[in-house]
C-alpha cells in the first residue's frame, strides 16, 4: 500500500523537459517545465538532435527544482514515473535513463507511462483538484463529482497526435479502446505548418488562435472529404507515419481524421492570392530581420497581416475545429458516451473550447478540459497517470527503453 502517495513524474517526449511531484494522482505539489521553443523556433519545428541535447542540459536542474518546489526529497517518494513513448527516441531516452538511475539509486519502483494516457489524466487531475476531492480511489466510481471515474470519450489533440479513445475505469485501473485517429497529419501539426507558411512563429497554434479572432471564419469555404477504406490494401493499415502507433484497419471511417488535404488547400489559396511576399516580410519583421523584436507578440503580428491573411487564418481554424467536433460528437453519440474529455496542446485553443462547450451543452453532454498549463506537455499528467499503476504494482522492467511508436489501447 502507498505511503506518502508522492510520485515524481518525468516527461521528455518531445521539446519540453518537465518534472512534477503529484500526490495520489489528485494533487499537484510541484510542476516545472523547461521549454525549448526558443531553440526550435528558428527552424519552424522541432529538430530531434537539438531536442535531445537540450534535455540533457535541463533534466537535472528541472528535477531538482520540482523536488525543491515540493519541499521533498527522493526519500519521501513512493515511486518515479517516466514517459516511455510515443515521442522522439533520443528525447525519451534522456528521461528514461535519468529516471532509471534515480529509481535504482533510491530503490524506488519505476513506472512507465504512455504519453497519450498522460494527456487523458491531465483532465482527470485538473477535475480532482478543481473539485477539491478527498482523493477517492481510482476506478471506484466515487470521484468528487460522482462522474470523474466514469467511462469517457477522450479526444487527444496536439502537435503529434489526434486520437479518440474510450476510457474506462475497472478494477482499479484504466483501460483504453482506440475509436478513431488521424490517417496522416495531426491537427496541431497542421496548425504549425500553416503558421510557418504564413511567416508566423513556432509553435503555430497560439499565433493562429490569437489572429483568427480578427478574420472572417466563413470567408474561405474549406471542406473535408469523407475518408473511405482503401480496397487495394485488403484491410491492412496504409503506410503512413501514424500507422504503427494506431492502425486503422478495424476503425470506423466516420471517426478518422485527415488534415493533409486542408494544408494543401491553404497552400493553393496562398499561391493563388500571391501571399508569399507578405509572409516573407512578416517572418523577417517578426523573427529573422535585424530589427526583429526579442519577443514578438500577437499584436505585432496582427500589424503585419492584411484582411485576406486574417480571413484565411480564421477560416482554416474554424474548419479544423469543425471537423474535430463533427467526428468527436458522432463517436460520442454512437457509443452512448455521456462525457467528453478534450486534452492535448490544441485543447488550449479558445475557439475550440468555446465551440465544444456550446455543442456539449446543446446535446446535454458533460465535457472537461485540462488547465492551459496541463494542456501542453508536462510531468504532472505523467505522475497522475502512474498512480493507478502504482496501486496495482504495475512497475517497469529493468530493461525499460524508449518506444517512439508506443500505442495506447486496442
Amino acid at each position: 500500500m502507498p505511503g506518502s502517495g508522492l510520485i515524481l513524474g518525468i516527461e521528455t517526449s518531445c521539446d519540453e523537459t518537465a518534472a512534477a511531484v503529484v500526490e495520489r494522482g489528485a494533487r499537484t505539489i510541484s510542476s516545472v517545465v523547461a521549454s525549448q521553443i526558443s531553440t526550435h523556433s528558428r527552424y519552424g519545428g522541432v529538430v530531434p538532435e537539438l531536442a535531445s541535447r537540450e534535455h540533457l542540459r535541463a533534466i537535472v536542474p528541472v528535477v531538482r527544482a520540482a523536488l525543491g518546489e515540493a519541499n521533498v526529497t527522493l526519500a519521501d517518494l513512493d515511486a518515479i514515473a517516466v514517459t516511455s513513448g510515443p515521442g522522439l527516441a533520443g528525447a525519451l531516452l534522456t528521461g528514461i535513463t535519468y529516471a532509471k538511475a534515480l529509481a535504482y539509486a533510491r530503490n524506488l519502483p519505476l513506472i512507465a507511462v504512455n504519453h497519450l494516457e498522460g494527456h487523458i489524466h491531465a483532465v482527470l487531475l485538473h477535475e480532482r483538484e478543481k473539485e477539491k476531492s478527498e482523493l477517492a480511489p481510482y476506478g471506484a466510481g466515487q470521484g468528487p463529482s460522482g462522474s470523474l471515474d466514469a467511462q469517457s470519450l477522450a479526444l487527444v489533440v496536439s502537435g503529434g497526435h489526434t486520437h479518440l479513445y474510450l476510457a474506462r475505469p475497472a478494477h482499479g485501473a484504466w483501460h483504453y479502446t482506440l475509436i478513431g485517429r488521424t490517417v496522416d497529419d495531426a491537427a496541431g501539426e497542421a496548425f504549425d505548418k500553416v503558421a510557418k507558411l504564413l511567416g508566423l512563429g513556432y509553435p503555430g497554434g497560439p499565433w493562429m488562435d490569437a489572429l483568427a479572432a480578427h478574420g472572417n471564419a466563413h470567408a474561405v469555404p474549406f471542406t473535408f472529404a469523407q475518408i473511405k477504406p482503401k480496397v487495394h490494401l485488403g484491410g491492412k493499415p496504409p503506410r503512413t507515419k501514424a500507422a504503427k502507433t494506431a492502425p486503422i484497419a478495424h476503425l470506423d471511417p466516420r471517426f478518422l481524421f485527415s488534415f493533409s488535404g486542408i494544408k494543401t488547400a491553404v497552400l493553393r489559396y496562398f499561391e493563388l492570392h500571391n501571399l508569399r511576399p507578405e509572409a516573407e516580410s512578416r517572418r523577417e519583421a517578426l523573427f529573422t530581420g535585424p530589427d526583429a523584436p526579442a519577443q514578438p507578440t500577437a499584436e505585432a503580428a496582427l500589424a503585419t497581416c492584411d484582411p485576406l491573411t486574417l480571413d484565411l487564418i480564421a477560416s482554416f481554424q474554424h474548419a479544423v475545429i469543425g471537423d474535430l467536433m463533427k467526428k468527436t460528437f458522432a463517436a460520442a453519440e454512437a457509443l452512448g458516451a455521456a462525457r467528453i474529455l478534450v486534452t492535448g496542446g490544441v485543447a488550449a485553443n479558445r475557439e475550440l473550447r468555446a465551440r465544444f462547450s456550446a455543442e456539449s451543452a446543446r446535446r446535454g453532454l458533460g465535457i472537461a478540459f485540462p488547465t492551459l498549463a496541463l494542456s501542453t506537455d508536462n510531468a504532472a499528467m505523467i505522475a497522475a497517470a502512474a498512480w493507478p499503476r502504482f496501486k496495482n504494482n504495475e512497475f517497469a522492467p529493468p530493461g525499460l527503453t524508449a518506444d517512439p511508436s508506443l500505442a495506447l489501447g486496442q
